[in-house]
């Protein structure tokens, strides 16, 4: 069944100064449906995320600190098809991850629909498969960052830091950045971090995990239950920071969310018809998608709405998330 939303085969490579390399590529034909954009869309952080852009011709880009260095990642094509163009030290290291990022490690088997509303929502998007990007680090940060305030401020934070001390990123992609190393984050002084509206709690979270460096990546490499474990050992890494990093890292279907202020309302409302949930009340929902119950939690989020609010929104830096 053809993606309902396919990725338009973009006209060629955005046009380039002399001084731009040419990119290296790679050719990637998925084995069933696939929906790219939200496949890829997670990995986003906020409309106005540096590292990540959709441009016009339907071109997904993303920048990366990969362990070979900085990349720029180019995606066209179409599910029929899908072509990788990446510039950087990190290059070689994108369009070998290129297939993990667009789910081609997402194992659905065993996945059954107990809900009306999941079933529904599982024929619409045949194509959503779970992104598994391999960097640790680069999902940890932002995570950490939205800590306890809204999404907003956490992508407000995120966007200024990697304009103020990220890099460039690699060929062709304007006003695009790469995140800074283990080292550079540590070198953020203590005023930035107060003028982002990063409070010192968030802050030396991720001063504590840069600290761990290049062996956070590695953990990649490791079972979602391992690396949870090892995640957890840094203090100010709880379940909930743990369970968001591994659904990009690993592409983990069953890393549920827990600790959220919204989604145990949402999935509540979306199963049962309350309006006020918990995470005891979700996980019991959600009991019969052991394995894969972020997965269904993902298609019950993309189909259906959230309760009707009875209060006016909370003003910026309510506290919003465990950690």
């Amino acid at each position: 069944m053809p993606s309902p939303h396919p990725l338009p085969l973009a006209a060629g490579p955005p046009a380039a100064g002399p001084a731009v390399p040419a990119p290296r590529t790679r050719t990637w034909v998925p084995s069933g449906p696939l929906d790219v954009r939200l496949t890829v869309l997670p990995l986003r952080r906020g409309g106005g995320d540096p590292t990540f852009r959709i441009t016009p011709d339907g071109a997904v880009w993303r920048a990366s600190r990969t362990p070979a260095g900085p990349g720029t990642l180019r995606i066209t094509g179409t599910p029929a098809a899908l072509e990788g163009q990446a510039w950087g030290p990190g290059a070689e290291w994108l369009l070998d991850a290129l297939p993990g990022i667009l789910g081609a490690h997402d194992d659905p088997a065993g996945f059954v629909p107990r809900h009306r509303v999941v079933q529904h929502a599982h024929k619409r998007h045949p194509g959503l498969r779970l992104a598994r990007t391999g960097l640790v680090l680069e999902a940890l940060i932002p995570t950490i960052l939205e800590q306890k305030v809204t999404t907003t401020e956490a992508n407000r934070a995120w966007k200024l830091l990697l304009f103020q001390h990220g890099e460039p990123a690699p060929g062709p992609a304007e006003r695009m950045r790469v995140m800074p190393d283990a080292r550079g984050w540590a070198l953020i002084p203590s005023w930035d971090w107060h003028c982002v509206g990063v409070d010192n709690k968030r802050a030396s979270t991720i001063l504590r995990a840069v600290r761990v460096g290049a062996r956070l990546d590695t953990f990649a490499a490791l079972s979602p239950l391992e690396a949870a474990a090892r995640l957890q050992t840094i203090p100010g890494i709880g379940p909930w920071t743990t369970a968001e990093t591994l659904q990009r890292t690993h592409g983990d279907p069953d890393a549920l969310t827990v600790g959220d202020l919204h989604l145990p309302h949402h999935i509540g409302y979306a199963l049962e018809g309350t309006r006020r949930s918990s995470d005891e009340a979700m996980l019991r929902l959600l009991a019969p998608y052991a394995g894969h119950r972020h997965r269904a939690a993902r298609l019950i989020l993309l189909t259906t709405h959230a309760p009707p609010r009875r209060a006016p929104r909370l003003a910026p830096n309510p506290p919003t998330r465990h950690s």
